[in-house]
């Protein structure tokens, strides 16, 4: 019997991590076609509609958005009405949350230093990631604190920590593979290496 259970947990660890990406990836795409269809509809005959379309109507949509958000004028009312939501209070929480939520995970935005770093709190090391130096100046004056976000293993959640440059050393992998370190807890797939 402990044989049969270790054989379906065996199983059900090379399985879920693949059927859980599948499906995640299915229903993101699903649920962007859905939403799109009905605007797609609205100007395209509905005999010449296919599977499909709305997803690809979805990423150019999104494409001309980004283009027009760097325009001066958008670019502007984006200010305006970001200001309106940090006003508003139930909306400035939860836009602030993913806005601050976009800003970490945002891999192509560079720091002064490396982004992922070890920090040493009584003998152990943390990785941690770097999320700015110019707010430890804000709250503390000239000192040379860095806001260092360490995450938590197996949730989404974390602390955020100020400490000195100097007691940070720097790690030489990618931000990618510190989170997947930190929040798994180091137990990580050797398939992707």
């Amino acid at each position: 019997m402990n044989r049969l259970i270790a054989l379906i947990l065996k199983g059900l660890v090379a399985v879920l991590p693949i059927g859980l990406t599948v499906y995640l990836l299915f229903w993101l795409l699903s649920t962007a076609e859905a939403l799109a269809k009905p605007l797609v509809l609205l100007v395209w005959p509905s005999d010449y509609y296919f599977p499909g379309l709305g997803l690809v109507t979805s990423l150019l949509l999104l494409a001309v958005i980004g283009l027009i958000v760097n325009l001066y004028g958008v670019r502007y009312l984006m200010k305006v009405s970001q200001r309106l939501f940090e006003r508003i209070p139930l909306v400035k929480s939860i836009y602030g949350a993913i806005c601050d939520m976009m800003t970490v995970f945002n891999l192509s935005k560079k720091t002064d230093m490396q982004s992922v770093v070890s920090l040493e709190i009584q003998g152990m090391q943390l990785i941690g990631f770097v999320t700015g130096a110019d707010m430890g100046k804000r709250l503390f004056g000239e000192s040379d604190l860095v806001g260092v976000y360490l995450p938590l293993s197996y949730q989404i959640g974390g602390m955020t920590v100020y400490v000195s440059r100097d007691k940070l050393t720097p790690l030489d992998i990618t931000m990618e593979e510190g989170m997947r370190i930190a929040v798994t807890g180091g137990v990580q797939s050797t398939k992707s290496e």
